[in-house]
């Protein structure tokens, strides 16, 4: 393939940015094409909300080093930005650097990549043939091609329903005027949507936990508000986080924060509750779930997740596993049918690799449906995967990165739908992997090194009874 082709990376939020500055340190030629109208657009969907992260693990390294040389004014590395305040003082200055902004262009959507003259059935040649990165702009539809394309385009553009059977739940269609699927600026902009209202927050995760938060807040402000929660879960015991045992310590305070809103009344929970169907009535919007339903509410907010939008992708050969969506070797380590940890073992160009070289899913979307992602994990992804498009396997196969235990393993909860063994050990697995061995803890580098084909965390649902609260990293 003709290496002077640049590298095509797909969508200039946090991880695209932080993937072409580390292209340029490696003497590539990035071109970074944003579908909104300016870098970090996806982000701003979320400006108002304060991350669990500190500024320190906001930056990438690479993006760090380029902006120092333009003296860039670091902010405190120990305070949260919001997610706007990652736009304007980060993604805004390093995107406007005379080394990355030639490299970039906004209002641009990607619609396809392929190989030249090559659909995916096509063996002859294949593995020369350059990618052909197709886009729509202000002009209309244009080609380029590329040695290597990184997909880090994020999910944002495609929630997912709110019927738990993964498609909209009867009703949800004819109702989007009440729906917000995301996280609304309760406390902003959307303000008078929901004060004084009755409002329903479907979702366990750390997005719905911020609107439940705001929606408190909104509540003490403006009277005769009603706030109900549905989660599919049996119980709040693992939604709620590892609380202080969470190395990021705004992530778990934000859990004990629910929780204490749920103590108080301030909020009514529903576990166990399955969305199937929404109707409308001359009380408001009444959830419908097996056997239960929940009291009429007037607007909804969907926190249920995002998955992936793998169009663009479908004229290649790519390996995604059926159930997360995420590359094959990724999903064991992110699945939470399978992986017993809160935390996840950093990871690389290898374990994002396909069947098509240097096509790389990369960021939020190399999760596929998988919840948990950090800005982190996504930065240690693109230094990896640059080198391997660099052809330097050796630093791309290296960890470079350790992640925040999250203080929370799934045998911490035997009252939930897993099935528990014993064992005496001091962690779930056994303690962490050696940091060169491809295996999520120390009993599965143990089982791969005779041949085997790994332990509980990585392989089966059956995860292994603990004392502690510590788990594989």
């Amino acid at each position: 393939m003709n290496s002077s082709l640049p590298v095509v990376v797909i969508g200039a939020g946090p991880v695209g940015l932080a993937a072409a500055a580390h292209l340029l340190g490696r003497g590539l030629t990035p071109l970074v094409l944003e579908a909104g109208a300016e870098v970090g657009a996806g982000m701003r969907r979320w400006a108002h909300v304060r991350m669990f992260s500190p500024w320190e693990y906001a930056v990438d390294k690479a993006a760090l080093a380029l902006l120092q040389q333009h003296g860039w004014q670091t902010p405190d590395l120990a305070g949260f930005p919001t997610g706007g305040e990652v736009v304007d003082r980060y993604l805004r200055p390093l995107a406007e650097l005379p080394e990355i902004q030639p490299h970039l262009r906004t209002g641009t959507r990607v619609i396809a990549v392929t190989k030249q003259r090559r659909d995916r059935m096509k063996d002859t040649q294949r593995e020369d043939a350059p990618f052909v990165v197709r886009f729509t702009d202000g002009v209309g539809e244009h080609e380029v091609l590329a040695q290597a394309v990184i997909d880090a385009s994020g999910t944002i553009e495609t929630p997912n329903p709110l019927g738990a059977s993964g498609i909209p739940a009867l009703g949800e269609l004819g109702l989007q005027q009440h729906i917000f699927y995301g996280m609304p600026d309760v406390l902003g902009r959307h303000r008078e949507r929901y004060a004084g209202k009755r409002v329903l927050v479907v979702g366990s995760g750390h997005s719905a936990f911020n609107v439940l938060s705001d929606l408190a807040r909104l509540s003490r402000q403006v009277p005769g508000m009603q706030i109900q929660w549905v989660i599919r879960r049996p119980s709040l015991h693992r939604v709620l986080g590892g609380g202080e045992h969470d190395q990021l310590k705004e992530r778990g305070r934000l859990g004990l924060t629910i929780g204490r809103l749920v103590d108080e009344g301030a909020l009514t929970v529903t576990p166990g509750f399955h969305l199937e169907r929404l109707e409308q009535t001359p009380n408001g919007i009444v959830a419908h779930g097996v056997g239960k339903a929940i009291a009429p509410v007037d607007e909804i907010v969907g926190a249920t997740g995002f998955r992936p939008d793998l169009s663009v992708l479908s004229e290649l050969r790519t390996a995604l596993d059926m159930g997360t969506q995420a590359p094959v070797a990724l999903a064991p380590l992110i699945d939470p049918n399978l992986h017993s940890c809160g935390s996840v073992r950093p990871h690389g160009a290898e374990e994002l690799k396909h069947p098509d070289t240097n096509i790389y899913i990369a960021g939020m979307k190399s999760y596929g449906r998988a919840p948990t992602f950090l800005l982190m994990t996504g930065y240690e992804q693109v230094r990896s995967v640059v080198a391997a498009i660099a052809g330097d396997w050796e630093a791309a196969r290296r960890v470079e990165l350790v992640l925040p235990e999250t203080g929370v393993c799934i045998t911490q909860f035997a009252d939930e739908d897993i099935t528990e063994t014993t064992t005496t050990d001091a962690s779930c697995c056994g303690g962490p992997a050696p940091a060169e061995v491809a295996a999520c803890c120390l009993k599965d580098a143990e089982s791969k090194a005779t041949g085997q084909a790994g332990c509980g965390c990585s392989t089966s649902a059956v995860a292994p009874k603990v004392s502690t609260t510590s788990c594989c990293n």
